[in-house]
């Protein structure tokens, strides 16, 4: 009998668990797209308001086998794209893959960058976001870059 009343009060709850991860995986999706909508327009401030102040923004490099990681400072990469003309930064995502535990989620979205209608380069970027005060916030991004093989 306790078993099964168990059961039932699980039961009960997994709506409710459910809702809220649905909710959580529309707000992540929400702040990854509001960086690629923000850097399309130009505008720092949108996206200045989606980072953590520590975050950190890394791309792996990979020149004839040698493989490192380069560290670029996001308050540059904010300042650059506040610069740039309206619709020449244009970076299309061909998915996203979003995992969620509690406070903690991540992003994986494939890519293919253009710049002034060009295309640049492809790859994938891997966000790291927390939920700080209620707000999915970016913590990290690292990506690839590639010119070959890009869709």
């Amino acid at each position: 009998m306790k078993i099964v009343l168990l059961l039932l009060i699980t039961l009960a709850f997994c709506p409710a668990i459910a809702q809220t991860s649905s909710t959580d995986e529309a707000a992540v999706r929400a702040s990854v797209n509001q960086l690629f909508e923000g850097m399309k327009k130009a505008d720092s401030t949108m996206i200045k308001l989606i980072f953590t102040p520590g975050a950190r923004l890394q791309t792996v490099v990979n020149k004839q086998g040698e493989v490192s990681v380069q560290d670029d400072a996001i308050g540059k990469f904010i300042s650059s794209v506040g610069k740039a003309k309206p619709g020449a930064l244009d970076e299309r995502l061909s998915g996203m893959d979003i995992k969620i535990d509690g406070e903690l989620a991540t992003a994986w979205t494939p890519y293919s960058f253009y710049y002034n209608g060009q295309q640049s380069h492809c790859g994938v970027n891997a966000f790291t976001l927390v939920k700080m005060a209620g707000i999915w916030k970016i913590q990290n991004i690292i990506d690839t870059r590639r010119k070959q093989g890009c869709p």
